[in-house]
């Protein structure tokens, strides 16, 4: 099953024109593939799925395959939208996606309290996106009874933290790769595979 999953989500084309900025690496589909895999195990998927900062559709699709209740999918950038449209044409799953224009880390144009959030949100590498992944932790603990989040390794203690401080809980947590490849000026490498860390929290 993950398996069949991660070859469908192949076909999700990453961003054609990224910006630094906003981190805007794609999220390997070998990854999402695992983590909405996870929900699914964890019964997380029978309502509304949110993919907070979902970019071109990765995560959002995933969950689509998985036939869910409702998927929304949420991002700043309309170009990234678009092109999440066009995956969602070729990826072709069930249940069909809203796309939704919001920025995942300010006031996030969403009425839900009990979904399952799926996002890969920035690690705060660039200038100006220090503490992204809290602001977006901080979104899904508003929207969600649950979240997935993909994080930079060494993100455990905070990660814990920060949910406690809202009442929640990690109940789950693993390892993962995260494979970049080159795509802005300062990247010195063809690809680079970074050691991150998927956390499962139940937020109160």
């Amino acid at each position: 099953m993950r398996r069949a999953l991660a070859r469908r989500l192949e076909r999700v084309e990453g961003f054609r024109d990224p910006s630094a900025a906003l981190e805007q690496y794609p999220t390997p589909a070998e990854l999402a593939a695992h983590v909405v895999h996870l929900a699914d195990v964890q019964d997380d998927l029978g309502g509304t799925v949110v993919d907070l900062g979902t970019g071109t559709g990765m995560l959002a699709l995933g969950a689509a395959l998985r036939e869910p209740g409702r998927v929304v999918g949420l991002d700043v950038d309309a170009d990234a939208l678009a092109v999440a449209r066009e995956n969602e044409a070729r990826v072709a799953p069930a249940t069909s996606v809203q796309w939704v224009r919001g920025d995942a880390a300010g006031r996030p144009p969403l009425r839900c309290s009990d979904a399952t959030v799926l996002m890969n949100p920035p690690f705060g590498a660039q200038r100006g996106q220090r503490h992204a992944d809290r602001d977006f932790l901080a979104t899904a603990s508003e929207v969600s009874r649950v979240s997935y989040s993909v994080h930079n390794s060494g993100s455990k203690e905070f990660v814990e933290s920060f949910a406690a401080d809202q009442g929640g809980e990690v109940t789950h947590a693993f390892a993962a790769e995260f494979e970049v490849e080159k795509q802005f000026e300062f990247h010195t490498r063809e690809s680079e595979t970074l050691d991150v860390e998927v956390f499962r929290i139940e937020w109160a």
